[in-house]
């Protein structure tokens, strides 16, 4: 894990390329910190960043930015290709010469043959840049599930991508400029969807896409899109294969020149990830928990008998209010984006740093891949209701304007907004899982954007694929709304702010393709059934504990001891900041503004 920088230009300055992409650099040294290096063109139309945390090969051949031998291919490389072995493999069979252990020299190489292509044939977690140096000409792509992030910014001819939006900032050539669209989507769902972000006129190259850019000009393509079929196939069958593909990812992701750890949460997922760990490494395992004071958040114990039935060598961090106060500065300082969440992985790879360790392992996807939220059942629910009314159309309205006008809760005036949509299920979706209805974050967003248009109450819900069933429907939004905006960007921003490799065996290219032709009816059982009948050696006692979902006592921390980073004033009073959420959200944009505006 890395980050990389980039700045390109046909029309270089005095000041370009060296000394922005400096200053980019400086910025992303916090993810990687073994190595760094800058790469600028004979002919300066391109300069490349690179800061390296050495997970494979850890010798001086796996610098970047990397060429090959005639120096006409550079490329900067964030992630992990899982298939790499098997990819040179196929190379050397070709005639091809390798001159370092690294999966980087694999893409390069594959790059030189294949062309824009070469992403197909990728099995991991990447974002990267290739230049060539004969055709003036840069292509730049990001993984299928989008968990490496990429942003850039284009003015005329001039393109600058990076792995942090912070890092495209310290470039100082786009202007700081709040994004109406990236304000607004945050404020209704808690983190900023692709392809925008805070920032007006930066952009998140979306997940399963590439860019290409040329002579200044540049063109944009998606290679690939989760798809859901429905098949024929036994509940049997259906185990099989979910455990066919479970080991197959595990295994990928255990491919590692340094030790591999695991985050441990004491649900479902995490101890998924650990009995299937167990099954193909035999030797020492570190697990990692966080546990708390509050008994009714506490899930330590149950973190430490899951390490004891695997028999790992478990670090437990138990977090006060107090001690978590003292964290918040540094976690404040880390945000590249505001969101509602991230501050659990914080603290969780603060533990695995001072460990010692470089790569963990995540339990992160099940719920969405296996049907883990309430979100599974509530919406759909949401929509055909809503579509028994349609012929009542305007009295719903009607209903929808005062409920989100003058609902007592924040549900109840989320659930207006609905009622004022299309009965479709991005429109449920939003309300269920939304944190200020539409009427809310215009009045919020005009506080920082006054004169801005702000998005209408049908804009901002793209259309999705059409799928099998509405469950499917559900599953394709969280895993590409909830888990991409904020669950991956979150992990990915907390994670590297300790130097720490953080991997996703179940959010897999290969997983998904493998179990997507499952019925919902099956693949979304209720309880992860699927998930939990598919894995061998899972404790009956782990399957049948309560859905709680992983949390922080926030609400008690914020209403006592955290007050003061998380007093809000100025606000519109008609909007109700008694959950902790709502107060977390408006207070981490604020400290992210003052950060990056001053």
């Amino acid at each position: 894990m890395c980050g990389i920088a980039g700045i390109l230009s046909i029309k270089p300055t005095q000041d370009y390329p060296e000394s922005r992409i400096q200053f980019m650099q400086k910025r992303l040294q916090h993810r990687g910190s073994d190595d760094q290096g800058i790469y600028i063109s004979p002919d300066q139309q391109a300069a490349f960043a690179h800061t390296r945390l050495s997970i494979l090969d850890l010798t001086a051949a796996g610098h970047q930015p990397m060429s090959i031998a005639n120096g006409r291919y550079w490329i900067t490389f964030n992630g992990e290709i899982y298939n790499f072995q098997e990819l040179r493999s196929n190379l050397e069979a070709k005639g091809e010469t390798f001159y370092s252990q690294t999966d980087t020299e694999v893409i390069l190489k594959l790059y030189q043959s294949k062309g824009k292509d070469c992403v197909q044939d990728l099995q991991g977690m990447f974002a990267f840049a290739i230049w060539d140096d004969w055709e003036k000409s840069c292509f730049i792509a990001r993984d299928p599930l989008g968990i490496k992030p990429l942003y850039y910014y284009q003015s005329g001819s001039t393109l600058v991508f990076a792995s942090e939006l912070r890092a495209i900032l310290a470039s100082q050539l786009p202007p700081i400029t709040l994004s109406s669209g990236g304000l607004y989507g945050y404020l209704t769902r808690g983190s900023v969807p692709e392809p925008y972000t805070m920032i007006d006129d930066v952009w998140c190259l979306e997940a399963g896409c590439w860019l290409y850019s040329q002579e200044g000009k540049s063109t944009q393509n998606q290679y690939w899109q989760i798809q859901f079929t429905s098949e024929a196939i036994s509940q049997e069958q259906a185990q099989a294969k979910v455990r066919a593909a479970l080991m197959d990812s595990i295994q990928h992701h255990f491919i590692s020149d340094v030790p591999v750890g695991i985050f441990l949460s004491g649900g479902i997922d995490s101890s998924s990830v650990l009995a299937l760990a167990r099954q193909v490494q035999t030797g020492n395992l570190r697990t990692y928990s966080i546990a708390f004071e509050e008994e009714a958040w506490n899930e330590g114990d149950l973190a430490q008998n899951i390490a004891t039935q695997f028999e790992t060598e478990h670090t437990e961090y138990k977090i006060t209010a107090s001690l978590a106060k003292s964290l918040l500065p540094k976690f404040l300082a880390s945000i590249d984006q505001p969101s509602i969440d991230g501050f659990n992985t914080f603290c969780v790879s603060q533990v695995a740093h001072q460990d010692g360790t470089k790569v963990v392992l995540s339990g992160l996807g099940g719920d969405e891949l296996f049907g883990g939220y309430q979100s599974f059942q509530k919406v759909p629910q949401m929509v055909r209701l809503a579509k028994q009314f349609q012929s009542l159309t305007p009295l719903m309205g009607r209903l929808g304007q005062g409920l989100e006008s003058l609902g007592k809760s924040p549900r109840a005036r989320r659930l207006g907004d609905f009622l004022q949509k299309k009965p479709t299920t991005p429109s449920a979706y939003g309300s269920f899982r939304g944190i200020f209805s539409h009427q809310e974050a215009c009045l919020i967003a005009n506080h920082y954007l006054p004169d801005a248009p702000i998005f209408s109450r049908q804009q901002e819900q793209r259309s999705i694929p059409s799928f099998p069933s509405l469950e499917d429907e559900v599953s394709f939004l969280e895993l590409t709304h909830y888990m991409r905006n904020q669950l991956l960007k979150d992990s990915d921003v907390m994670s590297m702010t300790w130097g720490l490799e953080l991997r996703v065996p179940l959010v897999d290219r290969a997983l998904l393709e493998t179990i997507s032709s499952i019925p919902s009816a099956l693949r979304l059982a209720p309880g992860k059934q699927l998930l939990t009948q598919s894995i061998p050696g899972l404790p009956d006692w782990v399957v049948n504990q309560p859905k709680r979902g992983f949390s922080f006592p926030f609400q008690k921390w914020i209403e006592g001891e955290w007050d003061d980073y998380f007093r809000m004033t100025n606000f519109p009073e008609q909007i109700s900041l008694q959950l902790w959420y709502r107060r977390w959200s408006l207070a981490i944009l604020q400290h992210w503004w003052e950060s990056i505006s001053t």
